[in-house]
């Protein structure tokens, strides 16, 4: 399950948009905003986001229980 709040803040704190990192990961901002609302996120685009977003626990973002 992916945390989309905490989400939404790492890329809010990169200083990007939503639709900054649709065409980041190669995928239409509606698409993006369809991935956010079901948590799914393929394992290309998640590690595009680590990457870009600096994000140093992945886990707790990407990978979080619920």
């Amino acid at each position: 399950m992916i945390k989309t709040d905490e989400l939404r803040g790492v890329i809010a704190k990169n200083g990007y948009s939503q639709s900054d990192i649709a065409k980041m990961i190669g995928v239409t901002p509606k698409t993006f905003y369809e991935k956010m609302k079901n948590g799914v996120f393929g394992s290309d685009e998640i590690q595009i986001m680590i990457n870009n977003l600096h994000i140093d626990d992945p886990l707790a973002i990407f990978f979080a229980k619920e």
